[in-house]
């Protein structure tokens, strides 16, 4: 993985911030992604203290996403193990997050604003990014060598005798905080459909 140019933001300019959300001994995470044309640009990476409150990392991101720079991304969060109480909070900041569930099925599932995507299509999205050079990283991006270690020891194996995809590293012991965020914003920018952005008033 190797760091593109640190692009100054343009006028209008699109964000996506993924956020996967910790749980005991797991970080909570965040990722800033600028759409520029079929490019997606990490323009900043964040991580919380093990035993961050949900209430202080709910605070922190409408701190964010309001900003000028940002504005107004589309949020996306990972309720996998916290479920729709967290979710609700960011709701209730006056935020609108899209809300994913990751499965270990094959076909991705929508209703409003929540998705249950499978596994293998956040993988093969981030892969297919990489591979086809349409995804950036800014210069002295901070933790960014966290992430790269993450994607480097992110894999996938396929069982012979079932066919049956597993993740290794996706909740199994390393911390995958980072590769996981960024994977969710960049799943949303290729197959989301657009609607509310984070900041957007009730």
């Amino acid at each position: 993985m190797k760091p593109g140019e640190s692009v100054r933001p343009q006028p209008k300019a699109r964000f996506t911030v993924g956020l996967d959300l910790g749980q005991a001994q797991d970080y909570s995470a965040l990722s800033v992604v600028q759409h520029v044309g079929r490019e997606y640009h990490v323009r900043d990476l964040r991580r919380w203290q093990l035993g961050t409150r949900y209430p202080d990392v709910v605070a922190d991101v409408a701190e964010l996403v309001r900003t000028r720079v940002l504005q107004g991304p589309r949020l996306v969060v990972d309720a996998t193990g916290v479920g729709r109480p967290v979710v609700e909070m960011f709701e209730d900041a006056g935020l609108h997050p899209y809300a994913v569930w990751i499965t270990g099925g094959d076909k991705v599932q929508r209703d409003g604003t929540e998705y249950r995507v499978p596994k293998r299509e956040l993988a093969s999205t981030l892969q297919a990014l990489l591979q086809s050079g349409r995804l950036k990283f800014a210069r002295g991006l901070r933790h960014g060598d966290t992430l790269r270690r993450e994607m480097q020891h992110f894999k996938v194996k396929v069982n012979l005798a079932t066919g049956h995809d597993s993740y290794e590293h996706w909740r199994e012991g390393d911390h995958d905080d980072l590769v996981l965020s960024l994977a969710m914003a960049c799943w949303m920018g290729e197959h989301g459909r657009s609607g509310k952005s984070a900041s957007m008033a009730l």
